[in-house]
């Protein structure tokens, strides 16, 4: 009797009350960050209302289609592992100086399609340096994500930058009261249960926010029920050189980054990124970055906010981070819906965000664990590294007599981290005649190239 090969945690598909739940649960961990790039960079350029309003919707959109591009696939675009993808915050300095110095939306487009064009065609390229990742690189990329992306959640924990009540006791009270529910919920509740106890988070503490006056329903009342972004809304796109040089930048920062994330994921499920796979997935960041300026929005990059979420949850399937991905286009496609969710309060993400940004850290950690740090100097490689991928997130402002370019690297705490790694991970391991070098940091421990 013939028998059914296993079909891998990654390609399973679950039941549509648990795809729905575990959806929502991870469009509800990324909503945030989302958003966030269109409204600094339609705020910085002072865009009416109604020009913000749309540039969301659009943003919601094509996370919505870049989702399901990486996680589905076809041909060989998507690395079909369980990956939300969003706009990229390496971008916004860049936009905003684009957009503000005479260029505007039209000249912001036009460099960021070239963008995307050149990350599809630079893909097959970084899918070959994939050798230069073993578990010392891929641990201290993995633990600098996690640890780069706490500052966020403090900040939504204390109630969301800007806000007039930042970091109110009252903040961090319900951020406390929703990681509590969290762990909990995770804890001691049922299986199915705890691998939505974030959603169980989000949703508990959005209930008690509303009595206590944290929620603000007004802008569900002003959304309107349909909207659809039409291509080159805000004007055909202008092709300025320097704009395209600076984002061209960005591109790499992105790849750098997108790199990170998917060896971060394939660890978590298993299913470890091979140089094929990471350039189909870079080449789906080139394909959703090309759209992005042509549907009036901006670069796209793997989140890595959802990255924690799905070591947490350990639920592995990508078909669930893909009905994300069409919650995301129902959103993009009924504002009022994402007004709606628009609605959770600051303080309860960051309660959640909490325990998915740490999970992050922590993989990062049991990867390291991996690694022999005896009659070496790993050590030096993971200290090093970690210390400047930390520098600019604790010290935002330690590189703002740089150039642009260099900033735009170096700001990002996880492109700086990485390219530190691998630069050190080269020079103690990997240069001829190097004495006390061990094979379990070095090559051969990673994934061979194929022709």
């Amino acid at each position: 009797m013939a028998t059914t090969a296993p079909v891998h945690p990654v390609d399973e598909v679950p039941p549509v009350r648990s795809l729905a739940a575990f959806g929502l649960q991870h469009v509800l961990a990324m909503y945030a960050g989302a958003v966030a790039v269109p409204l600094i960079v339609g705020g910085a350029m002072k865009l009416s209302p109604a020009d913000l309003a749309y540039l969301i919707t659009a943003d919601l959109l094509v996370c919505g289609v870049a989702t399901l591009i990486q996680c589905v696939g076809f041909w060989r675009f998507g690395v079909r592992l369980p990956i939300m993808q969003g706009c990229t915050f390496a971008a916004v300095s860049p936009m905003v100086l684009i957009g503000t110095t005479g260029g505007g939306l039209p000249a912001i487009y036009g460099s960021v399609i070239v963008a995307g064009l050149a990350i599809m065609l630079l893909a097959p390229v970084f899918g070959r340096l994939l050798r230069f990742f073993p578990p010392l690189v891929t641990g201290t990329v993995i633990l600098i994500i996690g640890v780069s992306l706490l500052p966020v959640a403090g900040n939504w924990a204390a109630g969301g930058v800007g806000a007039k009540d930042f970091g109110e006791p009252k903040n961090l009270a319900l951020a406390g009261f929703v990681l509590a529910v969290v762990v909990g919920v995770q804890r001691f509740a049922p299986p199915f249960l705890s691998r939505i106890a974030v959603l169980i988070g989000i949703a508990v503490g959005l209930a008690v926010s509303v009595p206590f006056g944290f929620t603000d329903f007004g802008g569900v009342d002003d959304a309107d029920w349909l909207g659809i972004s039409t291509p080159f809304h805000f004007g055909a796109p202008a092709f300025h050189a320097s704009a395209i040089v600076s984002m061209l930048v960005v591109a790499l920062v992105t790849m750098t980054e997108t790199t990170g994330d998917l060896i971060a994921v394939g660890e978590m499920t298993d299913r470890r990124v091979e140089p094929r796979t990471l350039a189909d997935g870079l080449r789906a960041d080139g394909l959703s970055t090309v759209l992005g300026g042509v549907f009036n929005t901006f670069p796209y990059t793997a989140f890595a906010q959802n990255v924690g979420l799905v070591g947490m949850t350990r639920v592995r399937s990508r078909w669930v981070v893909a009905a994300a991905g069409g919650i995301l286009v129902l959103l993009g496609l009924l504002p009022k819906l994402g007004a709606v969710v628009a609605a959770v309060p600051a303080p309860v993400l960051g309660g959640a965000g909490l325990v998915m940004f740490g999970t992050v850290a922590a993989s990062g950690l049991r990867t390291l664990a991996e690694v022999d740090f005896k009659g070496n100097d790993n050590l030096t490689v993971v200290a090093v590294s970690v210390a400047v991928g930390v520098l600019p997130v604790g010290v935002p402002a330690v590189y703002e007599k740089f150039p642009d370019w260099f900033q735009t690297v170096m700001n990002s705490g996880i492109s700086a981290g990485c390219l530190t790694a691998i630069v050190l991970n080269l020079l103690f391991n990997h240069l001829p005649g190097r004495p006390g070098a061990q094979d379990g940091a070095a090559a051969p421990e990673a994934p061979t190239v194929s022709a």
